[in-house]
């Protein structure tokens, strides 16, 4: 495994959309390897493939109950609302609120290209909103009802 370069602000590659995966072998492991490793040592609770440069729906999400790999990610349901902080590893030192789903249904291949669906709520449908928005080059400053202030910033400390 190794931590790759986090893609920061100003890249256009974070603006752009992924395309899905379709081959499912040995890079594939290594990159989601890489992608929690380098998430786990900037201290995120997500991270998206656009993230460390590449163009595909990849995307692996860790809010403290196991990291979870997304290969080609969709919503199948989404319902309710929260209102949330965001921070993102492209955006060091930047934080906002965010108006997020609540609850989230998420279908996604792993690693071997196996379907499965996972069901969040709270924190982690937060996190899994923010990761996937990524893949389609959506950054979270889109979506910020507002962006915290210096002040604010500054008591979180």
């Amino acid at each position: 495994m190794a931590i790759r370069n986090i893609v920061k602000d100003g890249d256009e590659i974070l603006t752009k959309v992924c395309r899905p995966v379709e081959k499912f072998d040995e890079k594939l492991g290594i990159l989601l390897d890489d992608m929690t490793e380098t998430m786990h040592d900037a201290d995120g609770v997500g991270l998206a493939a656009p993230q460390v440069g590449i163009l595909r729906r990849i995307a692996v999400v860790d809010v403290g109950d196991g990291v979870i790999e997304f290969v080609n990610p969709v919503f199948v349901e989404q319902s309710g609302e929260q209102e949330c902080m965001e921070g993102c590893l492209s955006f060091p030192g930047e934080y906002g609120v965010t108006k997020r789903p609540y609850h989230v249904v998420v279908r996604a291949q792993d690693r071997n290209g196996k379907f499965f669906e996972l069901e969040s709520e709270g924190f982690r449908a937060d996190a899994c909103c923010h990761e996937i928005d990524h893949l389609d080059g959506i950054n979270f400053k889109t979506r910020a009802v507002r962006m915290l202030t210096e002040e604010e910033l500054e008591k979180l400390k």
